[in-house]
């Protein structure tokens, strides 16, 4: 009886999928509050020249590991730049490389796994050979490697995190289309003479896109614990432009007596994954079909 009295939950009628998605992601504080954090951290990388109050690469010699103050919020590092113009700065690197690397990988990924699920026979086992032979490599060596082969820089360190990230999406794509390619609408289409192309592209890829956006913003959060390794490692953004990472880098030597060179670089990073794992796990749910 107590099952029987507990309200009925339903959902308006003539609601688009978009508009239903949104609600339910809305209701799950956890994903908002990192929707939040995102958007701060875009508006920060956005608007970084005003809201720094230094050049990120001004040095001052008589201002060097000074802990933080009214003048120098975060402190300062080895050569007396301040650390909160160079953290405000950074966050255009790490997002910028989240969301380049990432776009690389969907837009390499996804047509790949399209014609691995949809074509079959010869073309699924060539590339699905290939990619299991890129998965078989952990992710950051193979970041490392190829970031090493083309050059430290931020744009081939895109590159590279892009490049490595591309086999998930491949295997990603191809599951899916593996389950959808089944269904009667999929079948309708092709009885009634539509092409591979357009029935891959019209009336596939619309309905495994629910998964692929889940996959990329949690993939954004790996790929700025990647870009901040290969800037740690000196493969990423190259000093003296601001980085996470190479900022954590030279932080490491100064533990002891400057702790704040570590503490704000750390906690923007942290920050900024987990925001982008919160929002990852509300699209999950907000997407999933069977949530009610």
């Amino acid at each position: 009886m107590a099952a029987l009295s507990e309200p009925l939950l339903i959902e308006p009628a003539h609601e688009s999928p978009s508009a239903r998605a949104w609600r339910r992601l809305v209701k799950r504080k956890s994903a908002v509050l990192g929707l939040v954090i995102i958007v701060l951290f875009v508006l920060v990388a956005v608007f970084a020249p005003l809201i720094a109050h230094y050049d990120p690469a001004q040095q001052s010699w008589t201002s060097i590991r000074k802990p933080p103050s009214l003048r120098h919020w975060f402190g300062t590092d080895e050569s007396g730049r301040d650390v909160f113009s160079r953290v405000v700065f950074g966050a255009r690197a790490s997002l910028l490389a989240g969301g380049v690397s990432v776009s690389i990988a969907l837009a390499l990924g996804v047509p790949i796994g399209l014609l691995a699920g949809y074509g079959g026979r010869w073309t699924d086992a060539v590339i699905g050979r290939i990619t299991d032979a890129m998965l078989a490599c952990p992710f950051l060596i193979l970041a490392i490697a190829l970031a090493a082969f083309l050059g430290p820089s931020l744009q081939n360190a895109m590159i590279a995190i892009g490049l490595t990230t591309t086999p998930v999406f491949v295997r990603l794509t191809r599951g899916q289309v593996l389950a959808v390619k089944v269904e009667d609408y999929v079948e309708a289409a092709r009885a009634v003479g539509n092409p591979p192309i357009r029935i891959a592209v019209k009336h596939i890829l619309p309905n495994i896109l629910p998964a692929l956006i889940v996959q990329a913003t949690i993939s954004i959060a790996t790929a700025i614990i990647a870009e901040a390794s290969l800037s740690f490692l000196g493969l990423g953004q190259q000093p003296p432009a601001p980085s996470w990472g190479s900022m954590l880098n030279t932080a490491q030597r100064f533990l002891t007596n400057a702790v704040w060179m570590a503490l704000w670089p750390g906690l923007a990073i942290f920050l900024a994954v987990l925001s982008f794992n919160l929002v990852g796990d509300g699209l999950r749910d907000a997407l999933d079909p069977r949530e009610r």
